[in-house]
């Protein structure tokens, strides 16, 4: 290879036996020859999202684990609660690699003049199974970075950049003019209060803490509500009043707050219309996507926002799929462009996939707190 590798290489793997355990470990598989138009890329650098946790731990009881072997030969097994086995009929007994996007460096790749072009090159690239030594894709699937830019700069450059730029394209394609966001201290979270200053978008952003709100304003935001204060739904009120907002992303999922927000912007579009009482409601259309799980408990809503709204999901694939390849396209460039800026990531800890195996690792990057990410380097010590 020329890499100098021995034709093989680590890969983290999650398998839920019918007999209602999680066992994940590391396996060695062939590194694959490249095809015309695809390249090798040694993984450097793969972000732990709150999406790829779902498939790595899924409802595992983790305080139930237990390790086997150490090392590279560590297998950790932990027990899923019987009442939750029936929604993972679908992944029984079924070994499954982990891990939505990666940065690297290619080290191989086929005949194309586009995959011959990005030799020696980094590149951050998409499509799963990220957390392995080596990856190969489609040349076309990865992006190029800037010469600047390392493989833990690239790592996170679809997931959370695309997100977040594609809340704001949303927005303008579903007729909004401002936007609220929660559990925005995050890296996305981050994210979007940068693109929303340099764009010009009034951005209600939904904390909770005092340090995330300070957090948050000396990136520039003007609109910071904390969830945690008695005062919260006069302080989002009024946010939601001097903005306009009619549109938000909620991260969080279950309990209360996707319906707070809907009766925030209820009483705002009637203080802002100041016309007669309806029994119905304002007229105002009033919109909550929820794009995450932070809380995974039910979603209340306590109906107090008339008859104008709409809750739903929000994925970013089919965002990527309804613009097309073309906005896709400028999107990406966005990213590459601004990767060190706008859509620079910050992560709590660097781990080997050795140490991603350790149970006190796993127990702290399963917490999912705000601003708390980490980051796997496959190859780290190798």
């Amino acid at each position: 290879m020329a890499d100098g590798n021995s034709g093989v290489g680590l890969q983290l793997r999650s398998l839920v036996k019918a007999s209602g355990e999680l066992e994940v470990s590391l396996v060695q598989v062939p590194i694959p020859t490249p095809g015309p138009d695809e390249i090798l890329v040694r993984i450097e650098a793969t972000p732990i999202n709150p999406s790829d946790l779902g498939l790595l731990l899924g409802p595992a009881d983790l305080s139930t684990a237990k390790v086997t072997g150490s090392g590279d030969e560590a297998v950790v097994t932990a027990k899923i609660p019987p009442q939750i086995m029936r929604a993972l009929a679908g992944r029984l007994d079924q070994s499954l690699p982990v891990g939505n996007e990666g940065g690297g460096i290619v080290v191989e790749a086929g005949a194309s003049p586009q995959a011959q072009a990005l030799v020696g090159k980094t590149v951050g690239v998409l499509g799963g199974a990220m957390y392995a030594q080596y990856r190969v894709v489609k040349a076309a699937d990865a992006l190029a970075v800037h010469a600047d830019a390392t493989p833990k700069d690239a790592a996170s450059c679809f997931v959370n950049p695309l997100t977040a730029l594609a809340m704001v394209e949303t927005m303008r394609l579903e007729g909004h003019t401002a936007l609220v966001h929660t559990a925005a201290a995050s890296n996305l979270g981050r994210m979007l209060v940068k693109i929303c200053v340099k764009d010009g978008v009034e951005l209600v952003n939904i904390v909770r803490s005092v340090e995330q709100s300070a957090l948050l304003k000396s990136l520039g935001a003007k609109h910071v509500v904390d969830s945690s204060t008695p005062s919260f739904m006069e302080d989002l009120i009024a946010a939601l009043t001097a903005t306009g907002a009619t549109i938000a992303f909620d991260a969080i999922g279950g309990g209360k707050l996707a319906g707070q927000i809907l009766t925030g912007m209820e009483v705002a579009a009637n203080q802002r219309a100041g016309g007669a009482y309806s029994r119905y409601g304002s007229t105002t259309y009033k919109q909550v996507y929820i794009y995450g799980g932070l809380d995974t408990g039910p979603t209340e809503l306590n109906r107090a926002f008339g008859m104008s709204w709409g809750l739903g999901g929000f994925l970013l694939t089919p965002f990527l799929i309804k613009v097309g390849p073309a906005e896709t396209q400028k999107l990406r460039q966005r990213v590459a462009d601004e990767l060190k800026t706008t859509f620079a990531s910050h992560y709590t800890a660097e781990i080997s996939l050795a140490e991603a195996l350790q149970p006190e690792i796993m127990a702290a990057y399963n917490k999912k707190g705000t601003g708390a990410k980490y980051l796997i380097n496959p190859n780290k010590g190798r």
